[in-house]
């Protein structure tokens, strides 16, 4: 069965149509990546564990809780970049690993060119970012990385879907959860989402 969350917050449901909007600038463009990446983040952590925790305020003891877990997260180059800064500003003590995948533009299969990951994890939960999940491709591969390095809870990041790139990544994966912002229609004959918003990594950097 496929853990799919599709955000229906209102906030990620405007920035994701200023997104979208083909006449929003580079700079509009990665502030907004960031927003909705905090904002995903935050939906996506809603079930780390806790241990109890006293603190003293100044009129006195309060009972708290403390995350338990330590967290990895793993932003796909490029495009996933764009999304790291706002996962930190929630998270800010977190491990980054980077992996490097290109899509071979005639197979559209996954190339790996650079790998930053540790010979062995010493994380409860691993993040992936990667604003899109189009043939699906890259992120089961991603997992594949982790799962070998010994990372048992995985999750994925993403703005937005083709119901190709679900299918294929949970069929791969059905253990890691994945989260966005939207699920769009289709993929075109390039292997392109559609309605989508382009290319993540060339809005964000201006390429």
């Amino acid at each position: 069965m496929t853990k799919l969350h599709v955000s229906n917050h209102p906030l990620v449901r405007h920035k994701l149509t200023l997104l979208r909007d083909k006449n929003t600038d580079h700079r509009s463009f990665r502030e907004l990546m960031r927003e909705l990446a905090l904002l995903l983040c935050y939906e996506a952590t809603q079930d780390l564990q806790l241990s109890p925790k006293v603190v003293e305020t100044p009129m006195g003891s309060a009972n708290g809780f403390k995350a338990e877990e330590s967290i990895g997260v793993v932003p796909v180059l490029r495009a996933g970049l764009g999304m790291l800064e706002g996962v930190m500003q929630l998270l800010p003590n977190v491990q980054v690993w980077h992996i490097g995948l290109y899509r071979d533009e005639e197979t559209l299969r996954p190339v790996q060119y650079y790998n930053r990951l540790p010979e062995k994890t010493s994380v409860q939960i691993c993040l992936i970012l990667d604003p899109m999940l189009a043939t699906g491709g890259s992120a089961a591969a991603t997992v594949d990385l982790l799962k070998n390095v010994g990372v048992e809870r995985i999750k994925y990041i993403g703005l937005i879907a083709a119901p190709e790139g679900v299918e294929r990544l949970s069929k791969a994966h059905p253990d890691v959860p994945i989260y966005l912002a939207s699920l769009d229609e289709r993929l075109n004959d390039v292997g392109f989402i559609v309605p989508g918003l382009g290319d993540a990594g060339d809005r964000q950097f201006g390429t």
